[in-house]
């Protein structure tokens, strides 16, 4: 029968699993009728009609677990509103560890529960059974129980949701296959499929296994890749009851008790890629074949912990394809390569506990032009375009399925798809003894090991085996002089005659400056949010070069190029790979550059916060005097193609003054002890530079105002209500990374943000943000309190400061 469809939508949904029938869903309840979604198939037929349908609510961050938790109230009444089942039940769930590492992570997780709200109970192994009798508790050292957890049913879930949609006017086609998305000037402006064309305002990719192909339609990059996963349903058990689901990550297995049936899930260390050809066109509701052998030594595993399989019969041997990204976080939100064009997708094996929340803020960023709260963690524009490549993401997709139930050791690094992208001294740090970590594929000097020490991680929640290696380096650069390679810095060019009218509107300092004057300063959004955190060094008068992190890169250079008015006399290029960069920091960095180069380099000819080209080695370089350790240095900026004779120029006359090779790991301890802020942990768009005390880089009273001026002076007319400190463990013995429970005589007041060893201050260091509970947090209410960090469930006094520990009012960073 021939379909007949709109000649327009405002919206036009490509997918009809769960994720494209939320999205469809909140649109409507937030007034916003006009939405086609089109399914190529039927509804579900993709992955989310074999899902598991487990329904957990902590995440890895405190805006995940916000988004898990709406899934849950969301699906506990989507019955009640729409009259379709769901098999919503809220049974629980329990994850077990059977080794100290384990339950180290366990704990920790419970800790990071509760500072997002979480009910949470730590378990003996002999609780963990009562609540679980068919538990063996053999090797189990302890457990978790959080009892606000659930399953659902995903089909019925997923009908539940399209008949809401549909009751406020949505419509859904099946059986349509979309075969284009239509652009016009960088902006989505609708979809072809076999029945026409339909012009929209956005489109949105939920399109599951398929969204990096359609992404493709429209030369937009969204990185995933289906793998095959395997579960096994038995015959019916007798005496099985309403069960919490069961979690033994060290056997990588998961339990559901379901009509008195127990369905068993893995995620193997070693997962099988699938589609990498292609996934045919008339994959629906299709089962993949069965491999006995691949799961056998997990099944074993499973019978370990239940005995009861072992005479139980199995009922079903599932094997389906599900989507795995890269780092395992889902994508979501509006791409940086075209405007209006939307992606929800590569949920990683938790689409249907991700499914509501991911619906309504999309739906929300959607209808209001920009996301309701901070998502980094999922947002697309972390994502770098090589990430599209087929190979990589097979390659990756190997381990990311598993990585899912492993151990999640801090500064855990990929073991696949390496390599990526080098910097042009990465041979010579690779001599050195460089142990290498990864950002955005860019291969980084974490640390630096010893002769004939292998230059490999050993992960543990304590110190690892680099701790004494990277003490040593950052105590060079505090005592001596340190040598970092940044050249994984992105980097963009800003020219033209309306340059310094383009960035002055996009920064909250003032970048209207003599020429050679680095500026610190942040993007801020209409909300006064922080959206990024940069440096800016004025060329030219009508010339700027601009410094961000590594996994910002295309999220920043997206938020430039779409601040640039189409009228505008200026031009943005993505400068990074032109240029290399190296960090000289330390007591003694300007001794060592002054035996290589004949420029002036006292203080009073070349003051902090400047910038110079200057000859060192037989290179031209710019140097510029800044610092993110807390020390007299310079970021030297050299063409890539000079930057191995620079390096080597510096590295043969160091030895006098007793140069290092430095890594991220001794940069990140070093700033800890300045308190330096990083985006994406301490500040982020949900977080404005009062909060952040970062309002020494705001001027105020610029002409021409700047993005989220108005925003910020409500902000600084108001109580503070929340505030970020500097805090420091009065043990040393327990290390600091993230979420950690913040306790003011014995109230929760917050949770850390980010943590590091510092080796001069000689603790355990953290930022965090503390709140009053709606009063104002002043410079007294912070003095006047007892501090306690909770670290795996136990409380450990801290101190708390506004000032940095390490040398508050700047004197070396400016000697």
């Amino acid at each position: 029968m021939a379909v007949s469809l709109p000649a327009h939508a405002r919206v036009v949904i490509i997918g009809g699993g769960i994720v494209g029938c939320s999205v469809a869903y909140h649109l409507a309840k937030r007034g916003c009728s006009d939405v086609l979604l089109l399914e190529r198939k039927k509804l579900t037929c993709g992955t989310t009609w074999h899902a598991a349908g487990l329904v957990g609510q902590l995440r890895a961050t405190l805006g995940l677990t916000r988004l898990a938790q709406y899934t849950t109230q969301l699906y506990e009444g989507l019955e009640r509103e729409t009259g379709q089942a769901t098999g919503f039940r809220q049974v629980g769930s329990i994850a077990v560890a059977a080794s100290a590492g384990r339950l180290e992570e366990l704990r920790r997780g419970a800790s990071m529960a509760r500072c997002f709200g979480l009910e949470v109970q730590l378990l003996t192994p002999g609780e963990a059974r009562e609540r679980w009798p068919l538990l063996s508790t053999e090797g189990v050292i302890g457990a978790v129980y959080l009892p606000k957890d659930g399953q659902t049913n995903p089909v019925d879930t997923t009908q539940a949701l399209a008949r809401g949609a549909r009751r406020a006017g949505v419509r859904i086609v099946e059986d349509l296959k979309v075969t284009a998305i239509r652009t016009e000037a960088g902006r989505a402006t609708g979809v072809a499929t076999e029945a026409g064309e339909v012009r929209a305002d956005v489109v949105v990719n939920c399109a599951g296994m398929w969204a990096r192909e359609v992404g493709g339609w429209a030369d937009v990059t969204v990185p995933l890749h289906a793998a095959e996963h395997f579960y096994i349903v038995t015959q019916p058990i007798p005496g099985l009851t309403s069960l919490p689901i069961l979690r033994d990550a060290d056997a990588c297995s998961y339990f559901k008790e379901d009509t008195g049936k127990l369905l068993v899930g893995w995620f193997e260390p070693q997962a099988k890629p699938w589609g990498a050809g292609g996934i045919p066109d008339s994959f629906a509701f299709d089962q993949l074949p069965a491999d006995l052998s691949h799961i056998e030594p997990l099944f074993a595993a499973a019978m370990h912990r239940v005995p009861a399989l072992e005479s139980a019969g199995v009922q079903v041997f599932f094997n389906g394809a599900e989507s795995f990204t890269p780092d395992d976080r889902y994508l979501l939100g509006e791409t940086p390569e075209v405007r209006g064009l939307y992606v929800a997708a590569g949920f990683n094996s938790i689409g249907i506990q991700s499914a509501g929340g991911a619906g309504k803020v999309l739906a929300d960023w959607i209808i209001d032009g920009h996301p309701p709260a901070d998502l980094w963690d999922v947002d697309i524009r972390r994502c770098a375009p090589f990430q599209r490549n087929r190979r990589y993401l097979r390659e990756r997709t190997v381990e990311s399925l598993g990585l899912l139930y492993a151990m999640h050791w801090p500064y855990r690094q990929a073991e696949t798809a390496r390599g990526v992208r080098r910097s042009a001294l990465h041979d010579r740090l690779l001599r050195s003894g460089a142990c290498f970590g990864e950002v955005a594929g860019f291969e980084r000097a974490n640390w630096f090991a010893a002769p004939g020490e292998a230059p490999a991680y050993q992960y543990s929640y304590g110190r690892q085996n680099w701790f004494e290696r990277s003490a040593a380096e950052h105590r060079a650069v505090r005592e001596r002089v340190g040598l970092f390679d940044q050249s994984s810095f992105a980097k963009f060019a800003l020219k033209g005659p309306d340059a310094t009218a383009v960035l002055s509107r996009l920064c909250a300092n003032n970048v209207d400056v003599p020429v050679g004057r680095v500026v610190y300063t942040q993007w801020l959004n209409e909300r006064g949010g922080i959206e990024a955190d940069l440096t800016v060094t004025r060329e030219a008068e009508d010339a700027y070069l601009i410094v961000t992190s590594c996994a910002t890169q295309t999220r920043d250079f997206s938020w430039l190029c779409r601040h640039i008015a189409p009228e505008a006399r200026a031009a943005a290029f993505d400068v990074s790979s032109a240029y290399a960069v190296l960090g000289l920091m330390g007591p003694r960095s300007r001794e060592l550059l002054a035996a290589l180069s004949d420029a002036d380099l006292s203080t009073a000819a070349f003051p902090f916060g400047t910038s110079q080209v200057l000859d060192v080695g037989y290179a031209r370089v710019r140097a510029c005097r800044i610092t993110y350790v807390g020390e007299l240095g310079y970021e030297l900026q050299v063409p890539t193609e000079f930057v191995q004779g620079v390096y080597d120029a510096i590295v043969a006359a160091g030895e006098p003054y007793g140069l290092a090779l430095a890594g991220y790991h001794a940069m990140n301890s070093l700033r800890m002890e300045k308190a330096y802020r990083h985006w994406g942990h301490d500040i982020g768009e949900d977080d404005n530079p009062l909060q952040a005390g970062l309002g020494f880089a705001v001027a105020w009273d610029k002409p021409g105002g700047f993005i989220g001026r108005e925003a910020l002076l409500r902000a600084r007319d108001a109580p503070l209500e929340r505030r970020l400190v500097a805090l420091a463990l009065e043990r040393d013995d327990r290390l600091l990374y993230h979420n950690e429970p913040i306790w003011r005589d014995g109230v929760l007041v917050g949770k850390t943000s980010s943590g590091m060893f510092g080796h001069t201050v000689g603790a355990p260091l953290a930022l965090g943000y503390l709140a009053a509970g709606g009063e104002a947090v002043t410079g007294a209410w912070i003095a006047a309190g007892h501090y306690e960090i909770e670290v795996a469930a136990e409380r450990i006094a801290a101190r708390v400061s506004l000032r940095p520990f390490y040398d508050p009012t700047g004197a070396r960073v400016k000697a």
